[in-house]
């Protein structure tokens, strides 16, 4: 015999309870579609539950439920059910646990609320009231439960979210869990149609554990391959999971897979890709992992998991201990988020300073797509160790423009008595071959850094010192610190020693290339670097090098030149002529010639030279007298 309908009770919400519901509707979350994300997460919670009441020997009514989730909709009515066989609800537990709001200290978030006045994400995070989403979406929800409590009658619960809702008891034939009715509204009727159902599961909700039908077909078909022991999974799983997760045709280059239980409990599974897939820039801010709690997504590329050095990493991170602010897309600033990032950061750099150790070739390969980026953690002072030791270079003693080398290498061959690591910046390797400033190194055997991207420069000055080594700039470098050291060559030019008078005199024509250049250098010295160029400039001691001086330039639009040393190689062929024209006549004009034209090549060389039409005229000029001259000598 039927037994009769229970009366219904009509509950109003206080007066700061219907404010709080505006908010959570209108300003709280992002996207409309995190509703049903927020609903299935519920609905897996509840079938936690049942599994857990199972495993204790609980008695539990309909037992042979199979554990699911199963939603339907109905386009012309506006309509999508959303049902589970979790453990179900009381009357009072519906009151309860739909209730949050009312239990959650409405008047004191109200409190926060104005006295944060802007952001509400900063103080919500202890509001657990994700159900109330659903009102972005539903003009009415009607909710039917029935708990695993087998004297417990079907409870319905139905509210429109403006500011109140009605309970009864029910003598429809449910079984144990709970169903969910969302009536939709007229803006929102996109949730009634499966493509919109479907790609929202998959985005927010494909990992869930327990199965998901939509109109009876399952929907959540990947495995969440993360929270699998790694010993059970094949290469292959690794890389179908990669080429769903970042739609790349490859495999990956790598893959960490990372479980870890204390003190904070968080599974994460990496891909490093074989290939840069941003080679031109243009999406540098298109990176981050995805973030899952209990295999829901909370967050599709969260950029605070992974520095943006690491950006190249593809991957899932999912915690079973982060903490979540109320709508789960924005997390609560806390230690729990920053130890699970710092440990990941941990992990991707640990990995890759055991494969640069084991596979220095394959390390090479890494490097040659994902260096570029990875030079941006010159800021990581946290890491700092680690980070300089992945570094890779070019250097003087590759055998070519591909062969790198780290810090650890360079060191492990520096010279004794060395103090610094030496570096030279240029465009390609044969530019940095025609430094002038590298002539001494060369002849001392000292190996050199070879820097050919300007962010090099930046990366050089911030980490400032690897070990006990500062990094010093070829043209910066301070002579008496390696002239000391043991030549292992010769010099280039070998010229018999300058008399008593012609020391004089050449004393005399540094004097005169004073004169000639002015204020436009600090001073003019014989050189003790150079052994093939006939001169070069070179920076005053502790100032920036030319190519960070170069680059502030051109950050500043500032077009002026930092006056330099200019120095002079008196055994080289030119200055010896040169000596000699001066002693035959210091005003002549060839003089003049030559030292503008010296000083605008050692600016060019160096990339200072701003306007080099003199310069080419010049030598256009000079090229017309030295071909008069070899016709008449050829007597052409």
């Amino acid at each position: 015999m039927a037994q009769k309908q229970s009366t219904t009770e009509k509950h109003e919400f206080k007066a700061e309870i219907k404010q709080l519901l505006d908010i959570l509707v209108h300003s709280l979350y992002t996207s409309r579609e995190i509703f049903l994300r927020e609903l299935i997460s519920n609905a897996s919670d509840a079938l936690d539950k049942i599994r857990f009441e199972s495993t204790k020997g609980t008695e539990i009514a309909d037992k042979e439920l199979p554990l699911e989730i199963k939603i339907n909709f109905d386009e012309k009515k506006k309509l999508l059910t959303i049902t589970d066989t979790g453990i179900g609800m009381t009357k009072d537990e519906l009151i309860n646990n739909i209730g949050t709001i009312a239990k959650s200290g409405s008047a004191e978030f109200l409190k926060q609320l104005k006295e944060s006045k802007t952001d509400v994400t900063n103080i919500i995070g202890k509001f657990g009231v994700g159900f109330y989403s659903v009102f972005m979406v539903a003009e009415e929800v009607v909710i039917k439960s029935k708990s695993f409590k087998s004297e417990s009658p079907a409870i319905e619960w139905k509210s429109d979210g403006l500011g109140n809702y009605e309970i009864k008891e029910i003598n429809e034939d449910l079984k144990r869990g709970t169903i969910i009715e969302i009536h939709l509204k007229e803006d929102a009727k996109e949730f009634a149609e499966k493509y919109k159902i479907e790609s929202t599961i998959k985005r927010h909700s494909n990992f869930i554990s327990f199965p998901i039908y939509l109109e009876n077909e399952k929907v959540n078909t990947i495995t969440a391959l993360w929270r699998e022991p790694k010993s059970k999974i094949k290469k292959e799983e690794y890389t179908e999971f990669y080429k769903f997760l970042s739609f790349d045709s490859e495999e990956p280059m790598d893959t960490i897979h990372v479980s870890v239980d204390a003190p904070i409990q968080f599974s994460c599974l990496l891909f490093i890709p074989k290939k840069n897939f941003d080679l031109f820039g243009f999406n540098r801010e298109d990176y981050g992992l995805d973030l899952y709690v209990r295999r829901v997504l909370i967050q599709h590329k969260n950029k605070g998991l992974l520095p943006e050095y690491l950006s190249f990493v593809k991957g899932v991170v999912d915690s079973e201990d982060l903490p979540l602010n109320i709508s789960r897309e924005t997390l609560q600033e806390n230690a729990i988020f920053a130890k699970i990032a710092s440990s990941i950061t941990n992990q991707v750099l640990s990995y890759l300073l055991k494969k640069g150790k084991d596979e220095p070739e394959k390390y090479a390969e890494f490097w040659k797509e994902h260096g570029k980026v990875f030079k941006l953690g010159y800021s990581d002072y946290t890491n700092m160790d680690k980070y300089t030791q992945l570094l890779r270079f070019n250097s003087s003693t590759s055998n070519n423009a591909d062969e790198l080398t780290g810090l650890e290498d360079y060191t492990s061959r520096i010279k004794d008595g060395q103090k610094e690591i030496y570096y030279a910046f240029g465009n390609s390797r044969d530019a940095i071959a025609l430094d002038p400033h590298l002539e001494i190194f060369r002849q001392k055997g000292i190996e050199v850094l070879y820097l050919y991207d300007p962010i090099d420069e930046f990366l050089i000055s911030s980490i400032r010192k690897f070990k006990d080594f500062d990094f010093k700039s070829v043209d910066s470098t301070e002579l008496n610190k390696i002239e000391k050291l043991n030549d292992v060559t010769e010099k280039g030019n070998k010229f018999e020693n300058l008399d008593k008078d012609d020391e004089k005199q050449f004393d005399s024509l540094l004097a005169k290339i004073k004169e000639i250049l002015g204020d436009r250098i600090t001073d003019v010295k014989e050189s003790k670097r150079l052994s093939d160029s006939p001169a070069c400039v070179v920076n005053p001691d502790d100032s920036m090098s030319a190519s960070m001086q170069k680059i502030l330039r051109l950050t500043n639009k500032d077009l002026s030149v930092q006056k330099k040393v200019f120095e002079i190689n008196k055994n080289h062929k030119l200055i010896r002529n040169l000596l000699k024209i001066f002693k035959s006549n210091s005003k002549d004009e060839y003089i003049y010639n030559v030292v503008e034209e010296l000083y605008e090549s050692a600016l060019l060389l160096e990339g200072s030279l701003n306007d080099p039409y003199k310069l080419v005229k010049r030598i256009n000029q000079m090229l017309e007298q030295s071909s008069e001259w070899y016709t008449e000598v050829k007597k052409l």
